[in-house]
């Protein structure tokens, strides 16, 4: 089976084309693939998949084998993937996710692929449809979160994926990795949740750092950084265009007037191969 690797600030991916072949088990794939040790290594595994309402689908599994509504990061570097293999032939198109239909533009300088720009939709902010347990159709900004006898100040957002958003006065100093699993499984996310600490360092530049569900610490989440803007125009400390600077780089967002949220980042090839393992 062909594959190729790809990274998007650090975040990287094993895309495999399923266009023109039967379905398997990719969640037992994505299992063997993303391990680091045993296995190629990545944060999640995007499968090509033909679509009844869009170009393509996009499929995503996580290295635990859950699947995901969506991903930032992973859908730029499927989207770059599908224009330089030819599976389209536009620089802008449409990919269908559970999240629903995403449409992603190829952005161009001399011929060569220098980002990938991404309307990421319109951000859900009820809390019965992120899901927050108890609190209904109400925003959640700034609301009282007790993890581990501290009590944060979470705003909650669906980017198709649920984010909960704390922010900190240190994001390099936070014990993510002592926390991170207690945010993640707390009972007030009954679908678990990603989530985002961040410093803001002025209105239009905030250092984020990310624990996503299923697959820990990773270097960036572009669906986290739309949920960082959102929170930080929320909480009147972001402006509705900032740098939301990551482990791995910088990802440009900004909030539109017709409520859409763009995501622009990087996505790059790291290399291609065959995998040889079984399910």
């Amino acid at each position: 089976m062909e594959f190729t690797k790809w990274q998007g600030c650090g975040n990287d991916f094993v895309v495999v084309d399923f266009l023109d072949k039967e379905p398997i088990d990719f969640a037992a794939l994505a299992v063997k693939m993303c391990d680091r040790h045993f296995g190629i290594g990545a944060d999640g595994l995007m499968v090509v998949c033909p679509s009844e309402t869009a170009d393509v689908r996009m499929r995503e599994f996580n290295p635990d084998g859950t699947e995901p509504e969506m991903c930032g990061n992973g859908i730029r570097c499927f989207a770059r993937y599908l224009y330089d293999y030819g599976r389209v032939a536009k620089e802008q198109f449409t990919i269908e996710t559970i999240a629903g239909t995403m449409v992603p533009r190829i952005i161009l300088s001399d011929g060569d692929v220098t980002a990938v720009e991404v309307d990421m939709g319109v951000p859900v902010l009820e809390g019965e449809k992120i899901p927050v347990a108890g609190f209904g159709a109400e925003r959640i900004i700034a609301q009282p979160l007790t993890v581990d006898s501290t009590v944060y100040k979470m705003t909650c957002v669906s980017m198709g994926n649920p984010h909960c958003v704390i922010f900190v006065d240190d994001a390099e100093s936070f014990p993510l990795l002592e926390l991170g699993a207690q945010f993640e499984n707390h009972p007030a996310f009954p679908r678990k949740i990603n989530t985002e600490f961040v410093e803001v360092k002025s209105r239009t530049h905030a250092r984020m750092r990310v624990w996503e569900r299923g697959a820990g610490i990773t270097l960036a989440c572009g669906t986290g950084t739309c949920a960082t803007l959102t929170a930080g125009v929320l909480n009147n400390v972001l402006d509705r265009a900032a740098e939301i600077e990551v482990d791995g780089g910088v990802i440009h967002v900004a909030w539109h007037e017709n409520g859409h949220i763009f995501m622009t980042g990087p996505a790059e090839p790291v290399f291609t191969g065959e995998w040889q393992g079984t399910l």
